[in-house]
């Protein structure tokens, strides 16, 4: 009978350490839980090869009016520090930016491409609206905030090359957020 008891105990045991687990997660604030799936994007509705196109077609020629090669905004900088499940949620912060600070006010130059981009990124940025993290969010903004001083700082130009990058911004929400 107590070798049926402890092939018995053995998976109830182990069954009960993972609740407890879960429930110490939970207390703590859910600082390892899991991404919510509003820090996600179906990739059918988000990649087209029309707007993948035009994405890159807008970046390509903003890039070629880019006189500053020395600074680059969105690469292995803003992300050294931030947790990889925390990569969706910088990314929104950095599209709601660029749509709002660079994008809307040039609506109306690198025609055509930016009246086709800027509404598809104003969906994404629309579908990732309920994106949050469940902790305190300061590394993630001090992130944010390097690259809107620096775009700031360069004026126009910083302008020019945010644009230029959308490429960049494109395939990183793709690898965050899909």
């Amino acid at each position: 009978m107590s070798a049926l008891q402890k092939s018995v105990s053995a998976p109830l045991m182990a069954a009960l350490a993972g609740c407890l687990l879960l429930v110490a997660l939970s207390v703590q604030g859910g600082a390892a839980a899991p991404i919510s799936s509003h820090c996600r994007l179906k990739e059918s509705n988000f990649f087209g090869p029309h707007i993948f196109n035009r994405t890159f077609m807008l970046a390509n020629e903003a890039s070629l009016a880019d006189n500053n090669t020395d600074v680059r905004l969105i690469g292995a900088d803003l992300f050294h520090g931030v947790p990889k499940r925390e990569h969706c949620y910088l990314m929104k912060q950095v599209l709601n930016f660029t749509l709002e600070e660079v994008l809307l006010p040039r609506i109306d130059s690198f025609q055509p491409y930016m009246q086709e981009v800027v509404p598809f990124l104003e969906t994404v940025s629309r579908n990732l609206s309920l994106c949050h993290i469940h902790r305190n969010d300061q590394h993630i903004q001090r992130k944010v905030t390097v690259l809107e001083d620096t775009v700031r700082q360069l004026g126009e130009s910083g302008a020019i090359k945010a644009i230029g990058e959308l490429g960049l911004l494109f395939l990183e929400l793709k690898a965050a957020c899909v």
